[in-house]
């Protein structure tokens, strides 16, 4: 029999014997990354919306008409100039056609307050998505004082709040999954320990016969690997499950998406799965430190 299959089986007939332990090992693996997979999804839902929320119209210039002396031409002649502005993404302009359209898509429940609005009562506008959000009240300073420009309206405050909230709960998610990450490695090790104290004197014996030290490390690193990988696993696959409610969840509320791509989760998934490993092999590592020296 070569080496690496006494290796491999040495570490299997291990983990036959203390299957409780073992079992305990994975499932506290299995608790650990599943929590830690679903902050690292909560974090990119959050992200998606975020930047839902951040595309479209992040100002709006409401403009002056016939009545106040403001032709078409000012209006044209006032978005080519916002356009022209580096913080500007883009820009599109609102008729009082258009405007009336809108009012009635949006008011389409209440046809009794659509009779009563005039058309020409709703004034055109200039609809400003910018390149960085943050920077909407520098375009509010340089639109208040025209003369074409009735009010402005920007939604800036609450994109700000929405990409605070954003950044908090993305930094609270990393946290987590490290904090749920580093208690699996603590759990693998724990669990090594246990092995390793139930088989002292088979150790024992084997250090006194010539036994090398990586000889009698070895099938316990593979333990620690594939609970580490088994648990990863299991936590996968129960995420996979619950992948398909969360989108029909969302589906639901027009305004949020609870889904992810199908890209970030098998990539997550596979960065998971090796991280399992590694922290089974890190478990192994510390566990076996205590009792065996280099």
């Amino acid at each position: 029999m070569t080496r690496p299959v006494y290796l491999i089986r040495e570490a299997l007939v291990n983990m036959g014997r203390n299957w409780m332990v073992v079992l305990g090992a994975i499932l506290a693996v299995f608790v650990s990354l599943t929590l830690a997979m679903g902050a690292v999804i909560g974090s990119e839902i959050v992200r998606i919306n975020t930047l839902q929320w951040q595309d479209g119209d992040h100002v709006i210039v409401f403009l002056k008409g016939a009545v106040d002396g403001i032709t078409l031409e000012s209006h044209l002649g006032l978005e080519s100039e916002i356009n022209s502005w580096d913080i500007v993404q883009s820009t599109r302009y609102v008729d009082q056609a258009g405007a009336y359209d809108e009012f009635q898509q949006i008011f389409a429940n209440s046809p009794a307050l659509i009779r009563e609005v005039d058309p020409a009562s709703l004034p055109a506008s200039i609809r400003i998505e910018l390149t960085d959000i943050s920077r909407w009240r520098d375009v509010q300073l340089r639109l208040i004082d025209q003369p074409a420009v009735r009010s402005v309206t920007a939604q800036g405050t609450v994109l700000e709040s929405v990409s605070t909230v954003a950044r908090v709960m993305n930094v609270g998610g990393t946290i987590l999954a490290l904090i749920m990450a580093g208690s699996a490695v603590v759990l693998i090790a724990n669990t090594i320990r246990m092995a390793i104290y139930a088989r002292r004197d088979e150790v024992a014996i084997m250090k006194l016969v010539g036994a090398s030290n990586w000889f009698v490390r070895i099938p316990f690193f593979i333990e620690g690997i594939l609970e580490g990988v088994v648990g990863a696993l299991l936590a996968v696959i129960l995420v996979a499950l619950f992948r398909p409610w969360l989108a029909e969840a969302g589906e639901a509320i027009d305004l949020i998406q609870l889904g992810v791509s199908d890209g970030f989760f098998y990539q997550r998934s596979v960065i998971l799965v090796a991280f399992g490993g590694l922290a089974g092999l890190l478990g192994a590592a510390v566990g076996l430190r205590r009792f065996l020296k280099v």
